[in-house]
């Protein structure tokens, strides 16, 4: 039986750092070596944490969190955020390049996104996206 790989966007990692119980469970219950992250997603994990008012704290956590997952290169997506961004482009709708990045990375290996940013999200064809808070 093939399992279903999960990419977490951004907005939920920092949900699981900052303790929420749905996430927590869930990734439980899939199964943590079902998860991975995006280089964009590390890149913004790093970036909130050296801006925050605790930067060395902070980014132990998010060090030790990233730790946990496979990270998921964007290279080979590149082709697929090229063309999504040119099509939502002609369309006149803009989404910024960071989330297309991960969105893109998503759709090319085939990974289900994790993510509460699903209006923008949407956007993207060929996205499978789950969203697990209330």
């Amino acid at each position: 039986m093939n399992q279903r790989l999960y990419l977490l966007d951004t907005d939920v990692s920092i949900n699981y750092l900052r303790g929420s119980v749905e996430v927590t469970r869930k990734i439980a219950e899939v199964g943590l070596e079902n998860f991975l992250l995006s280089e964009i997603t590390v890149a913004e994990l790093k970036y909130g944490a050296a801006k925050s008012n605790r930067p060395d704290a902070n980014m132990r956590q998010a060090e030790t969190f990233i730790g946990e997952f496979g990270i998921v290169p964007i290279y080979d997506a590149l082709d697929v955020f090229a063309s999504e961004k040119a099509r939502l482009e002609k369309l006149g709708l803009r989404l910024d390049d960071f989330d297309l990045l991960i969105g893109a990375t998503a759709i090319h290996y085939g990974f289900v996104l994790v993510t509460n940013n699903v209006k923008h999200f949407k956007r993207m064809q060929n996205l499978s996206i789950e969203t697990w808070t209330t």
